[in-house]
């Protein structure tokens, strides 16, 4: 990879802020074949939920998953009942859940809804999923091919690792809001090009939507995007600061226009988010700041890989995978840039962002190995209760780093293969002219990066087999015992612990009808996040019986309790299904209710007039 393949100053400088124009055309072969191979890599990612789509779940993050099906059954319920959708009763009844205020994926699944009520939440998420990864993968390969590399061999294997990196292939297990990034790389080359003189109207208009709308896909990778965009014009504007005062008037136009677009557009929402109903100020204890990355996990590699082995987690602990490069691309990485950091203004970007957002990865104290040391990290002196910044995990932040990973490879892949911008004249640039490259750098070069890149390829996603909601539920033989205004209380209630079989009661029938309890984070007594609602009586009986698996002593008290939230749930059956607890939680209720109805394949309390 040798400098002199890469473009000049003058040309880098071009490509980060005022990318060439080129004439509008159709895609090339190569475009479609590059969209048509990360199709394929996201159904092989996918490839165990397909073997039975309708019970099979994540294997890592069981209940994420179900709350993401249930998010889709959510924007199709908001859809076909004309309801708001930042907000929700059908969970946590009867407070309800501001969507908002978590993660609701609004932006895809609303538009999605018509294709949820046709093929079900299950087929719904396994297909966005692998969708995701790849649309991910194709818009990273057209900004890269239009705007920075020349190569669509160099824009391929780029956008191949931002749209399948390891730490985004480890979050789709379960998390397909943080492998939903399509619209950043639109977003980082629009950025780069509101100093565009001229054009500061149409880029603020363009930048101000693709922000709107990402707001309602995710607002923290959002927030990742707006960070590292801020380095990168930094780190332009020290290097360049003749061009930068040239382009200010122009790019803080454009930033005023987009930056008010995309805040009119989403104004409402967002005070609904910090001010509505079941909202919240930062989380409980800040828990999420420990979240750091642990210095040995660059050199590792990632479960979700060929290379990976599970085992890794026992000692590096049982985290988020965002940085497991691997300590072959970890060397590459560093030799492409030594070699072209000097000539290539991209390549000195990057390494900025690679050097801050690495540090900025790890947390309140430094973790080597598995090990905490004594070292302080940054995040030990970032206060809690810091705004917008309150809910982050440092971990998240080398997401930025991986990004830049990636970008890194489609520059060295395009120095590599000679198709890099021609050099521009010596009288131009007052340099030499360019060294001749020696014949076996090309192969050397691809080898080592393909080397590299070969051990992350990835597996398919582990999924597990999850039993189906009982008949009695997806027949509708509730609908007799579940007036309007009341709720059906399912056993065990669901939590971010306990009962992942029973949210998907709710998921899989179109949120027929609404429970209490939940999967979410909404607001304690204190107005802190917590996750899942806080526990009553009777919820928090239910699980320690779930624990012990035996029946405690009860008392008049305890059954005084039960009927008090029932009637705080305002419920009119409680139903207990199949459940490897089933025979003591049966017991637990009998003693807190009376007797069951054995209803098709249900036990059944009928609590209407009682409660």
């Amino acid at each position: 990879m040798d400098p002199s393949l890469n473009s000049s100053p003058v040309e880098a400088e071009a490509v980060v802020a005022d990318p060439p124009r080129r004439p509008r055309r159709r895609p090339a072969r190569a475009d479609v074949l590059a969209i048509g191979a990360y199709a394929v890599l996201g159904v092989l990612v996918c490839l165990n939920y397909w073997g039975d789509v309708q019970h099979r779940v994540s294997s890592h993050l069981p209940t994420d998953h179900s709350w993401f099906e249930w998010l889709f059954a959510h924007g199709a319920y908001s859809l076909r009942h004309l309801e708001n959708p930042l907000f929700t009763a059908r969970q946590n009844a009867p407070d309800g859940v501001n969507m908002m205020a978590n993660t609701s994926l609004l932006g895809v699944t609303l538009p999605l809804a018509p294709l949820t009520l046709l093929l079900g939440p299950q087929v719904m998420y396994a297909l966005y999923l692998g969708a995701a990864l790849s649309a991910t993968a194709a818009t990273s390969y057209w900004v890269l091919s239009r705007h920075l590399v020349r190569s669509r061999g160099a824009a391929f294997v780029g956008g191949a690792f931002l749209g399948f990196a390891p730490g985004i292939v480890h979050h789709a297990n379960g998390q397909p809001n943080f492998v939903s990034n399509f619209l950043l790389p639109l977003i980082v080359a629009r950025v780069l090009r509101l100093g565009e003189p001229g054009r500061w109207r149409r880029n603020g208009i363009a930048l101000g939507l693709l922000v709107a709308y990402q707001i309602f896909i995710n607002e923290e990778m959002l927030l990742l995007t707006a960070l590292a965009c801020l380095v990168v014009v930094l780190a332009w504007v020290v290097q360049r600061p003749r061009a930068a005062r040239e382009r200010a008037g122009a790019f803080l136009a454009a930033a005023g226009v987009g930056g008010g677009l995309a805040l009119l557009l989403t104004a409402y929402p967002i005070w609904f988010q910090f001010n509505g109903p079941q909202s919240y100020r930062g989380l409980q204890g800040g828990v999420f700041h420990n979240w750091g990355e642990d210095l040995m996990a660059f050199v590792t590699f990632a479960r979700d890989t060929v290379a990976g082995n599970e085992a890794v987690e026992q000692t590096i602990g049982l985290t988020e995978q965002n940085t497991w490069f691997g300590w072959p691309l970890v060397l590459v990485v560093l030799v492409a840039l030594v070699l072209l950091v000097r000539r290539s203004l991209p390549a000195r970007i990057l390494a900025v962002l690679v050097v801050v957002f690495s540090v900025a990865a790890i947390g309140p104290k430094v973790r080597f190995d598995g090990v905490e040391t004594t070292v302080d990290g940054p995040w030990a002196y970032v206060p809690d209760d810091l705004p917008l910044v309150e809910m982050m995990m440092p971990t998240r932040l080398s997401l930025v780093v991986a990004a830049a990973v990636g970008v890194l490879l489609a520059l060295a892949w395009d120095a590599l293969s000679g198709r890099g911008r021609p050099p521009v004249p010596a009288q131009r640039t007052g340099s030499a002219a360019p060294v001749p490259r020696p014949r076996w750098l090309r192969p050397i070069g691809y080898a080592a990066v393909v080397a590299a890149l070969l051990p992350l390829f990835p597996r398919p996603l582990p999924a597990q087999q999850i039993d189906p909601p009982p008949h009695f539920i997806t027949a509708g033989g509730w609908r007799p015992y579940v007036p309007d205004g009341r709720t059906l209380v399912p056993v065990p209630i669901p939590s971010n612990v306990h009962g992942l079989p029973t949210l998907r009661w709710s998921a899989l029938t179109e949120q027929a009808f609404p429970i209490p309890g939940g999967y979410f984070i909404g607001p304690n007594e204190a107005g802190e996040g917590v996750f899942g609602a806080p526990n009553r009586p009777t919820s928090t009986l239910i699980y320690a019986t779930m624990d012990a698996n035996k029946v405690p002593p009860l008392t008049g008290e305890n059954r005084r309790q039960a009927l008090d939230d029932l009637r705080f749930w305002k419920a009119s059956v409680v139903v207990l299904g199949a459940n490897p607890r089933e025979a003591v939680l049966r017991d637990l209720m009998t003693a807190l209710l009376g007797p069951p109805q054995r209803v098709d394949d249900v036990w059944l309390w009928d609590v209407r007039d009682r409660v």
